[in-house]
C-alpha cells in the first residue's frame, strides 16, 4: 500500500469512527430524553415519541448502566419519524403559521402507529 493509500484509507477510517461517536451521542441524548419525558408525563412522552406502553416501560426502567451499554450501539436507536410525505411537507411549509403548523402535524402524527417491542 503506498503512503496515497494509506492517507486516505487513514481518512476513512477518522470519518468512520467520528460518526461512530456522534451516533453513540446522539443515542445516549436521545435515550436521557426519552427517560426524561417518561418519567415526568408517560402519557405525553408515548405520544411525543411515538412509543407503546410496553416500549415505554422498558425505556423509563432502564438503569444508567444499561442506558449507557444501549446508547454504544453501532446503530441509531432513534427513527426518523415524519416518513409521510404529507406530514413532512407540512412541518416544512413556511407559509402557514407555527399554531397552523404544529396543530396540523399533531393530527397527522397522532394518527401514526406507534412502535413497540419486538
Amino acid at each position: 500500500m503506498n503512503g496515497q493509500s494509506k492517507a486516505l484509507n487513514g481518512g476513512i477510517m477518522s470519518a468512520n469512527s467520528e460518526m461512530l461517536s456522534e451516533i453513540k451521542e446522539v443515542n445516549l441524548s436521545y435515550l436521557l430524553l426519552a427517560q426524561r419525558l417518561l418519567r415526568e408525563d408517560k402519557a405525553m412522552g408515548m405520544f411525543r415519541m411515538g412509543v407503546s406502553q410496553e416500549l415505554a416501560d422498558v425505556l423509563a426502567n432502564l438503569t444508567l448502566a444499561q442506558t449507557v451499554k444501549l446508547a454504544a450501539s453501532n446503530q441509531m436507536l432513534c427513527r426518523f419519524r415524519f416518513d409521510d410525505h404529507a406530514l413532512l411537507s407540512s412541518l416544512a411549509d413556511k407559509g402557514r403559521s407555527d399554531v397552523v403548523t404544529h396543530a396540523h402535524s399533531a393530527i397527522l402524527m397522532a394518527g401514526q402507529p406507534v412502535e413497540s417491542v419486538r
